[in-house]
């Protein structure tokens, strides 16, 4: 059946839309596209006009004004905060007399986590979405309409729809109906297992480990943890993107979804990270730590969430992006996506060429990830 006319519309806030509309069309349980946590970062001034990041959410009603389908949508000043990197062809298109920014990008802002960007049960409205935002591009004279880590059907239907596709990949840690850690360990060659224990033995006699969720979470944790956060921006990167006040209201918001990991020097918390539950998935977001001791990251960040993991059945670890080092601890390479729009045909063609290439080029680096560097023992990846 035809999909009847559908009224395009434009809100410069979340808030416009009724969270229970925009979470009953998401279709996956995913945190990071969720109505809370979008709306969230508005609130508290991690995205709007001083940070770059310019909400411009897409939807489509129908002729009876219901709203059939949405796309969380930002018009952005800069490619900070996005983790998919397209600074060359800014550049080089700024060289040629082109203006790349704004440009439009689809997203969950500072979040690369796959998840649903075309809200919508109806494939017919999907399309719709991906042609409307396309189309707003174009006779806005923009540059470009990116979708960074979409689902791959979506990125699929973006192929078709005639948008550049680009693969990368993640770091990803599969449950295998394990019942404990050692359980984990065993399916890991020898050696890797002793490497692993050597680890976790180092840093726990160090220190102490804690899960703080749910309602144990205080304000005092995210004093913390935001400490953390901010120290590790403070030497790497520059301010992070996420305000203190954002940890108070997504915890308040959100506080049945929320992992945190601490470590302890005696009472003294001196490292922590922030975790989302997602239906079977755990996702690890932000850490940080104000002491240096060996194998903490590793520790904090995988070998934790791998027990938590386990001891709650979920089917998933998502641990961010970069990484190889994760292959090692049981985090194997998976793909991850993004589809692009170039509406200049001086910059697309140079582009799709580069991106045929690079999809190959990672391709073949993940099986040879597979072949060459995974922990498991052979007969358990057979």
């Amino acid at each position: 059946m035809p999909v009847p006319a559908l009224t395009a519309a434009l809100h410069r806030s979340i808030s416009e839309i009724d969270p229970a509309v925009w979470d009953g069309l998401k279709g996956d349980d995913n945190p990071f596209n969720s109505h809370a946590f979008l709306e969230t970062l508005e609130q508290t001034g991690c995205v709007g006009e001083d940070s770059g990041w310019v909400p411009h959410h897409l939807s489509l009603s129908d002729e009876a004004g219901t709203i059939r389908g949405v796309m969380p949508l930002y018009l952005k000043y800069h490619s900070m905060g996005e983790y998919v990197f397209d600074h060359s062809w800014a550049q080089a298109y700024e060289r040629a007399g082109g203006r790349y920014y704004p440009k439009l990008l689809s997203a969950s802002p500072f979040t690369p986590v796959t998840g649903t960007r075309l809200l919508s049960p109806d494939p017919e409205v999907r399309a719709a979405l991906i042609r409307t935002a396309v189309q707003l591009c174009d006779t806005n004279g923009l540059s470009s309409f990116h979708v960074n880590f979409p689902t791959s059907d979506e990125w699929t239907l973006m192929g078709a729809e005639g948008l550049l596709l680009r693969q990368d990949q993640q770091f990803w840690w599969s449950n295998a109906g394990y019942q404990s850690f050692d359980d984990f360990l065993a399916a890991l060659s020898a050696n890797r297992r002793k490497v692993i224990r050597r680890e976790r033995r180092d840093v726990q006699a160090a220190l102490s480990l804690k899960i703080h969720s749910g309602h144990e979470i205080t304000e005092a944790h995210l004093d913390h943890l935001h400490a953390f956060i901010e120290d590790t921006y403070d030497r790497k990167w520059g301010s992070p993107y996420l305000t203190r006040a954002f940890f108070s209201v997504i915890t308040e918001r959100m506080r049945d979804q929320i992992v945190l990991v601490f470590a302890y020097d005696g009472d003294q918390p001196v490292a922590g990270a922030i975790n989302y539950r997602g239906g079977d998935t755990l996702y690890g977001r932000q850490w940080g730590a104000r002491v240096d001791v060996p194998f903490l990251h590793f520790e904090v960040c995988y070998y934790q969430a791998i027990d938590y993991a386990i001891a709650h059945g979920l089917s998933r670890v998502e641990a961010g992006t970069q990484g190889e080092h994760k292959i090692s601890r049981g985090y194997l390479p998976h793909p991850v996506y993004s589809a692009h729009h170039i509406r200049d045909r001086d910059l697309r063609e140079p582009v799709a060429r580069y991106l045929t290439q690079e999809r190959a080029a990672v391709s073949a680096q993940m099986a040879e990830y597979e072949a060459e560097l995974s922990p498991f023992r052979k007969r358990d990846q057979a």
